[in-house]
């Protein structure tokens, strides 16, 4: 297929996760002037959800949100408008959300065309894995002998096949979070994963996906200078508009609240990766290092410089294996000492329960954590001074255990503590707290050969579509940092530091914007320099130690700094650092969200010309 000189495309990214806005669907299809529709459903701790959600019903495994709620409220206007959506809605049972779709287009009277992705779920090939003597790609343990699922990130070529076979809707399993869009592109422009001559467009098309993967994040959601985000209860979804030759810009519809600005967006591009230089996908191996941003308009910005290389010869593979259960109560503590009060409370009910499960022959728990919420628990010993002292506290107590009967003994004993330990003790959570499996994700590689994504195309028709991207010339090797030219951000204000005096120490989020999230165990903060002057004050300063040694309480492994000269950013990998990460960890930050705004508390010094 040749690849069109002239058509434009406009994407809509319509979910972040499974639980985002039912007003984004609408929004984009009403207001957005959108040619497709995607949805990201399934980040990690997802799919250990739904894994755990098809253990109960063989029925459930997908994010029925996507069916109930979206295509509920939008479907009978995607097909009037011509629009067509594609969604990782499927989880570990995309048969199954397919059919439950079919079903409410036959209820509203709508003919649409349904196809799915398959070939995913790697569980026929359990025996192969065992035989396999896996690495766990973090830790480095060996493959557990039960697993609940283990599903392969897919690329973009099987949801490019399900379009050119005239699919209005395509459901998947697990594919990367990116690729819902890539495929499009594929579709719409003619890239081949397999032509050496697009592997530039398809590391831009990833990027496109990668900055509207996550819903409102890529439109001022969780942006560092919130103050500057106009209408939250409004804010718009991003939009990508996308050409043949791989620009695009990235906006949201008009009239909607949100801001899209290089700063806003640079922080989106840095969410959720690793080396930025070596950015794996199924499709390509993406370089983002020398990415450029640019406002062209209100509430617009044009990004371009995403380079690409030979996809690698595996896809990455989520496993979730099933380890004990696991019960999370809160109390609310009132008064003066809160916090003592708080934390002797959740001292006392730990070792009350132990000595039960003692008695009862059930043995200790696998593990306790125990965390009081208004503190700054998550700052450790950078807590201040004045937090410790509030007058109203939220004591949160988690544990594990290998047998559910445990569990529920101690879910009967955290209420007890509102007439027996603390004054003030007050608001037990909502009722006496659940029991939940505790299934955790183990991740490793697999060989492509090894795998067979297929469609089922909505007439039924079964392709297998053999994968181009074998990754024959792929090179494991990052790019190392160069004297790339700095850009600016353009119409990007100092909006923090306009009282910084020169030669004084001041706080990070002074200088730089920052935004972390999470990889399993792992944790990554980027950070990027308000202005092009500050970038050599912050490479000096904030080093892998500096980091290491600020965030020593998370993070328990090493701090790997990437660079992305190109917005002037830093990314920090940090490795064992959410307890476990998603379901495994006990901490109330399980997926790292707040490690950025720790970081910006770190103090930075500011000479005589930082400022000039």
């Amino acid at each position: 297929m040749a690849i069109s000189p002239t058509k434009i495309i406009r994407i809509g990214g319509a979910s972040g996760f499974w639980g985002d806005s039912a007003v984004a669907a609408p929004q984009l299809v009403n207001q957005g002037a959108v040619d497709y529709l995607v949805f990201d459903y399934l980040a990690e701790l997802t799919m250990s959800i739904l894994a755990g959600a098809k253990l109960k019903d063989p029925q459930m495994g997908y994010a029925t949100d996507f069916v109930t709620v979206a295509m509920a409220s939008v479907l009978p206007q995607l097909r009037a408008k011509g629009i067509r959506a594609v969604s990782n809605a499927g989880g570990v049972n995309p048969e199954a959300c397919a059919q439950a779709l079919r079903d409410l287009a036959a209820t509203l009277g709508v003919d649409v065309k349904v196809s799915v992705v398959l070939g995913d779920d790697l569980m026929p090939q359990m025996a192969e894995l065992v035989k396999a003597d896996l690495k766990e790609m973090q830790s480095g343990a060996k493959l557990p002998s039960r697993l609940v699922s283990a599903n392969a990130y897919l690329g973009a070529e099987p949801i490019c096949a399900a379009l050119d076979g005239g699919a209005d809707i395509v459901i998947t399993g697990r594919c990367v979070d990116s690729a819902v869009t890539l495929g499009i592109l594929m579709h719409e422009f003619g890239w081949q994963a397999g032509n050496p001559a697009h592997l530039d467009c398809l590391a831009q098309g990833s990027l496109a996906g990668h900055l509207i993967e996550c819903g409102a994040q890529g439109t001022g959601g969780l942006f560092t200078d919130w103050q500057l985000v106009p209408d939250w209860a409004h804010i718009g979804y991003p939009i990508v508009v996308c050409e043949a030759d791989g620009r695009f810009v990235i906006t949201k519809p008009p009239g909607t609240g949100g801001l899209v600005s290089v700063p806003s967006v640079a922080e989106q591009l840095v969410y959720e990766i690793g080396d930025p230089a070596h950015y794996l996908l199924p499709d390509v191996v993406c370089d983002f290092t020398e990415v450029r941003m640019r406002q062209t308009d209100h509430n617009t910005v044009e990004v371009l410089g995403a380079k690409g290389r030979p996809a690698s010869p595996t896809y990455k593979v989520s496993a979730t294996y099933f380890h004990g259960y696991r019960c999370s109560s809160q109390l609310t503590i009132v008064g003066i000492d809160a916090v003592a009060k708080a934390r002797r409370t959740g001292e006392a009910i730990i070792e009350r329960t132990e000595e039960m499960l003692q008695q009862q022959g059930l043995g200790d728990y696998t593990a306790t954590n125990i965390e009081v919420l208004g503190a700054e628990s998550a700052y450790g010993p950078m807590a201040h001074w004045g937090a410790l002292a509030t007058r109203e506290a939220v004591l949160r107590l988690t544990v594990q255990h290998k047998q559910k009967s445990a569990l529920a003994l101690f879910a009967r004993e955290v209420a007890p503590a509102g007439t027996s330990f603390s004054p003030g003790t007050t608001g037990a959570g909502g009722g006496r707290s659940s029991v939940s499996p505790s299934i955790r994700q183990y991740a490793f590689l697999w060989d492509k050969q090894r795998v067979s994504p297929l469609v089922r195309h909505h007439d039924g028709r079964v392709q297998e579509v053999a994968t181009q991207a074998l990754g024959e010339h792929y090179q494991n090797a990052s790019i190392p940092p160069s004297d790339y030219a700095l850009s600016s951000f353009g119409n990007s204000k100092l909006t923090r530091g306009t009282s910084v005096k020169l030669g004084r120490q001041v706080k990070l989020i002074d200088v730089a914007y920052a935004r972390s999230g999470d990889k399993g165990d792992t944790s990554n903060i980027g950070v990027i320099a308000r202005q092009p002057q500050w970038v050599a004050l912050l490479r000096e300063q904030l080093t892998e130690s500096a980091v290491a040694q600020w965030l020593k309480h998370t993070v328990k492994g090493s701090v790997v700094r990437y660079e992305l000269p190109g917005i002037n950013a830093f990314n920090f990998v940090c490795e064992r650092a959410l307890g476990g990460g998603g379901m495994a960890s006990l901490r109330n930050d399980a997926l790292g969200k707040g490690m950025a705004q720790i970081l910006l508390s770190m103090p930075v010094w500011l000479d005589e010309g930082a400022l000039e």
